[in-house]
């Protein structure tokens, strides 16, 4: 479970009913304001009609030609949810938060080597409209580095500590947990790409684990997991970024239902890179 152990990890059709309320909650942490917005997912047709869009002269953007021009993707996954946000505010001024949109701008819009039977199928199911006759290649599977959002208000450095995956073993209250997913795709019904952010606080500090899994049917798998661990003794936000991939073919010994629970597939997927951070507030 999400609470002891470490691994420690931790469409709907649109219909014309009315939207469901914004859900909110904060709470004070030792000097930390954590708070969390989550409502519902981003509109699949521009609000001009099925086949049009905003003009780029207009001075205000429908919610989803905001995302279309902030990314210039040919199309975006099928579930966004533009309201979903986390964020640790400090009396300093430091902000860490974890946005849809920043995700998302990390998706590399250009040359993409990931190349499967899929990849034409998931255009070719796509609107016309939608995919101009000459935009640019894009990663269609969402495959995103995002590690959170940061002020200037933080000295960040480098360094070679670890993730204190004892202290954050030992049983202790939660005080508060949420979680929240920025985006999700299904990739034409072939594997899945979702972003998703989970808090917990303890009377010791804070754990946030911030992961983008992809998994690609019979190709591959990738985790990129963004970890931050806050002690109350410390100046600083420790922040352990790792990135895990593997295809089908090394993982052929793993049993088949594990690679669609992240928390369990993610002790058989190797370590390509991993980096360690200090985040002072002080």
């Amino acid at each position: 479970m999400f609470f002891n152990r470490l691994t420690i990890n931790f469409m709907i059709k649109e219909e014309l009913v009315p939207r469901l309320p914004v859900d909110k909650e904060s709470v004070e942490f030792h000097n930390w304001k954590i708070s969390y917005e989550k409502s519902h997912i981003l509109k699949s047709i521009c609000q001009k009609g099925q086949d049009d869009k905003c003009k780029e002269d207009n001075d205000e953007f429908c919610e989803l030609c905001t995302y279309r021009h902030a990314l210039e993707l040919p199309h975006l996954p099928d579930m966004v949810f533009r309201k979903n946000k986390l964020t640790l505010q400090h009396p300093n001024g430091a902000v860490l938060e974890f946005l849809p949109m920043d995700a998302l701008r990390s998706v590399e819009n250009g040359k993409q080597p990931l190349q499967v039977a899929c990849a034409q199928e998931w255009k070719e199911s796509r609107p016309e409209t939608l995919v101009e006759e000459k935009f640019k290649p894009f990663d269609w599977t969402f495959t995103t580095e995002y590690q959170g959002t940061v002020n200037k208000m933080f000295r960040i450095e480098k360094c070679e500590q670890k993730l204190n995956k004892f202290k954050l073993m030992q049983r202790e209250k939660i005080l508060f947990y949420h979680d929240l997913t920025l985006f999700e795709d299904e990739l034409h019904d072939n594997g899945i790409s979702s972003c998703s952010v989970k808090i917990r606080v303890m009377p010791s500090g804070f754990f946030i684990l911030l992961r983008h899994f992809l998994r690609v049917d019979n190709v591959l798998l990738k985790m990129h997991d963004t970890r931050f661990h806050y002690e109350i003794e410390n100046d600083y936000v420790f922040k352990e970024y790792t990135k895990r991939e593997a295809t089908y073919d090394e993982l052929k010994k793993v049993p088949p239902p594990l690679f669609t629970l992240p928390n369990e597939i993610e002790q058989y997927m190797p370590i390509k890179e991993q980096m360690a951070y200090k985040l002072f507030f002080k």
